[in-house]
């Protein structure tokens, strides 16, 4: 055995009864730290860090169709009016937007970031203090406890029934125990006991440096909405070239005396072709949800999380620190087979020195019984969520020495034990219930629990997070399924469920009658709510068998028994008080401890992605009307109808302005797969009939109008016509209406009336509508397309259902 040493405030060795106590190293002096840093020998990673100011300015100014409408842009300049170049500066506006907002985003990440960084304890000069990361130097001894994250590679020191989990790294689950000397790789994290190890790498020396930092890295990857996005501005891309050919060849032919007239329509072809602002408008709505969960103290750390909650139909929840405070108090000690009520409470005060960093139900016997000076601690076997106890032997002061182990009763006892009977009652009122129990084993003993002696039952009552109730309200309305999944007692995780109104809280499972088989578990999961007894692999396999149903799942969690299924989960949410382990694997962390910032987060990501898709209906219409205009241009060898103002002032009133509005408003409805078929769908047949309406419009005027001034009057009933049933499909995406998306369509149709009847406008945007029956055939036309809109979409609602 080992004697512990009971360690000072101030770093010194107090005097302890029994077996000299094993000498604990210092750690570096200050001398020693000090040349460290000026040789360089610093752990310099960083901990967290969103994309650099240049990166955000490289990403929003050199894409593909930035450089494409810079060439345009130019060359317009050159050979036409301000007016035709128009186009130019709105992209320019919005990439400056684009930039201003993902810059405030990075500052509230990078606030967020500083207040959730884990701070490792390091012991300098026989001082123990908790550092930054980034203070770490080679050689530096640190000190772990349950749940810390082991931040550089190392080398033990001191090992305290020390085990480590390295499956992060290796894959392996089972923890590891560590012994002086042992190697510590950075990136694991320790699951029981503690000790203390020596820094031999730092930086990017480190083992898991290079994954940690590029993990924890501002980005949009593994979105399906951006993979969707992608996936279009392809076929854009390809559809775009061989039309473009087309429509400047034809151009020149049809405008063979006018070289700068045929450039100028050519442009205005090609240009509104480019969704350029879909892409914008996603990584807006992406960095304006970072800063408003921000603002709710929630540190994103994938971009992509966000997307992924407003995907989530199931939330897993650890019932301690999510469902219930951490803290917890001792409300009856009750002694069995006539123990001695003095002696027990003896043995529940020593053992508050058996771990020097108690969980929550140790924390509360060390308020409830203080320490006792003739007792010591000599041994100690830490807390485990795989077997559910700890343990610790003594030695008493009168030469008497005893074991013990203090955990979860239906653990210890046998089944069928009468003890077990009172304690289901306790259970049922939400109670949570330790068996103290007394063991002639040694703690190193693989049966250390077998043949226990029960002692006493120490009765603790949770303290319930008084937001919980509405929080579980929210998700059963939003018609998310939420599965309490616990180590403790399944009675008792389901009586505090209860007290919730939690859905399904009567029917509660222990997890150790679960079935293995992954298709068997999912079938018991989708029918029960309420599961205790868990161990940290089997909240892994739960959130596998609920993935293998088709379950978009989100895990949260504070203590390092979840971090397998945090990393697992589609989404893991941490509390910013869990464990450096937890906090480094999840997506999302709360830094507030505060459960009821979840609805937030998921009504963030609904209206993220809900939005994002209503709108790419708007641009990926203009596209298809572009493509398909362009095309029967070409086919039929006439002049293209518009000059790039014309499309300029109709994609700026019926997508820029309502999209940016439509983006960033409320949305409830849960985010569906399959982006790229849901805004295709629509966007295709209203697309044909914006063109097939603008085209049978264009040739009537041409018919219609002849003489100087003709083609401008032929644009301009074209132009009304595009409006009309462009502003139909915005009225369609705008649906359900509100006052506000009501005074936005009708506003955007009063600013094109205005350019229509305002002398100076007119000229400004060579739009003039001639004669009477020209104009009010348009309007025609443009109700006949409108109304094809309706029977369309409608049509597809019934055949492609999303």
């Amino acid at each position: 055995m080992t004697q512990r040493a009971k360690i000072d405030t101030d770093g010194s060795e107090a005097e302890a009864v029994g077996p000299p106590v094993v000498h604990r190293p210092a750690g570096l002096t200050s001398a020693e730290v000090a040349e460290r840093v000026a040789r360089g020998e610093v752990n310099d990673v960083p901990v967290r860090s969103s994309r650099s100011t240049k990166d955000i300015v490289r990403a929003n100014v050199f894409t593909r169709f930035n450089a494409i409408i810079g060439v345009l842009w130019v060359i317009m300049l050159i050979v036409a009016p301000i007016q035709d170049s128009l186009f130019g500066f709105v992209i320019i506006a919005n990439t400056g937007i684009g930039i201003i907002q993902e810059l405030r985003a990075k500052k509230t990440l990078d606030g967020l970031a500083v207040i959730g960084e884990a701070k490792p304890t390091v012991r300098r000069d026989g001082v123990a203090a908790e550092l930054s990361t980034s203070e770490i130097v080679l050689g530096d001894l640190i000190e772990l406890g349950p749940g810390d994250k082991v931040v550089v590679d190392g080398e033990v020191a001191e090992a305290d029934s020390l085990e480590i989990d390295e499956s992060l790294l290796t894959g392996e689950a089972d923890p590891v125990v560590k012994k002086p000397g042992d190697l510590m790789m950075s990136g694991s994290f320790v699951v029981a006991g503690g000790g203390a190890f020596t820094a031999t790498k730092v930086g990017r020396e480190a083992y898991a440096a290079q994954l940690a930092e590029e993990a924890s890295r501002f980005t949009l990857v593994h979105s399906e909405l951006r993979t969707g996005i992608s996936t279009i501005l392809k076929y854009v891309t390809w559809m775009m070239i061989p039309t473009a050919i087309g429509l400047v060849i034809s151009q020149l032919v049809v405008k063979d005396d006018n070289f700068k007239d045929a450039i100028a329509r050519t442009v205005g072809g090609i240009v509104p072709m480019i969704p350029e602002g879909l892409v914008l408008l996603t990584s807006v709505a992406f960095a304006i949800g970072v800063v408003r969960l921000g603002r709710k103290q929630c540190l994103v750390q994938e971009l992509p999380a966000i997307e992924g909650l407003a995907r989530v139909d199931v939330v897993c929840l650890d019932k301690t620190g999510t469902l219930t405070e951490g803290g917890m108090d001792v409300t009856e000690l009750r002694p069995l087979d006539g123990a001695d009520e003095t002696y027990v409470r003896t043995v529940l005060g020593a053992f508050g020195e058996s771990d020097p960093r108690p969980n929550a139900s140790l924390q509360a016997i060390i308020d409830a019984y203080p320490d006792t000076v003739e007792w010591r601690c000599t041994e100690a076997l830490p807390f485990s969520s795989a077997r559910k106890y700890s343990g610790a032997a003594f030695s008493e002061g009168n030469g008497e020495n005893s074991t013990w182990l203090l955990g979860a009763p239906d653990v210890l006892l046998p089944a069928g034990d009468p003890t077990l009977t009172e304690i289901d009652h306790l259970n049922e009122q939400g109670l949570r219930v330790l068996l103290l129990a007394r063991t002639a084993n040694e703690l190193d003993s693989p049966e250390v629990a077998a043949g226990a002696h029960p002692a006493a039952l120490v009765v603790l009552e949770q303290r319930l997070r008084p937001d919980a109730a509405d929080t579980l309200a929210y998700f059963a309305d939003q018609n998310v399924a939420t599965k309490v999944i616990s180590g403790d007692n399944a009675v008792s995780v389901g009586a505090v469920a209860g007290k919730l109104d939690m859905p399904g809280a009567a029917n509660t499972v222990d997890a150790r009658t679960l079935p293995t088989d992954r298709e068997a578990m999912a079938k018991v999961l989708d029918e029960n709510a309420v599961f205790g007894r868990v161990t940290p692999q089997q909240k892994r396999d739960m959130v596998a068998a609920l993935q293998s149903h088709g379950h978009t799942v989100a895990m949260t969690g504070d203590g390092v028994n979840d971090v397998l299924a945090l990393k697992d989960a589609d989404i893991g949410v941490s509390m910013g008080s869990g464990s450096e382990a937890t906090r480094a694997v999840a997506q999302i962390v709360l830094l507030n401890n505060s459960f009821a910032t979840l609805p937030s987060v998921v009504a963030e990501g609904r209206r993220v992605i809900g939005n994002i898709t209503r709108v790419a209906t708007l641009f990926l219409t203009k596209t298809v009307y572009s493509v398909l205009l362009a095309v029967l241009v070409v086919c039929s060898q006439v002049e293209y109808p518009f000059l790039p103002r014309h499309l300029t002032l109709l994609s700026t009133l019926t997508i820029g302005i309502p999209a940016f509005f439509l983006a960033l408003a409320p949305n409830k409805e849960r985010a569906k797969p399959n982006f790229v078929r849901r805004v295709m769908r629509y966007a295709i047949p209203g697309g044909v009939i914006a063109a097939a309406a603008t085209f049978t419009t264009y040739l009537l005027a041409r018919h219609h109008y002849s003489g100087a001034g003709a083609l401008e009057a032929e644009t301009s009933a074209a132009t009304l016509t595009l409006f009309l049933v462009s502003m139909w499909v915005l009225a369609i995406i705008a649906r359900p209406y509100t006052w506000w998306r009501l005074t936005l369509v009708a506003t955007m149709g009063g600013a094109f009336l205005l350019v229509l009847v305002v002398p100076w406008l007119q000229d400004f945007f060579a739009l003039k509508l001639v004669g009477t029956t020209l104009p009010w055939a348009a309007v025609a036309i443009a109700a006949a397309g409108g109304l094809l809109l309706e029977i369309a979409w409608r049509w597809v609602d019934r055949r492609f259902p999303a």
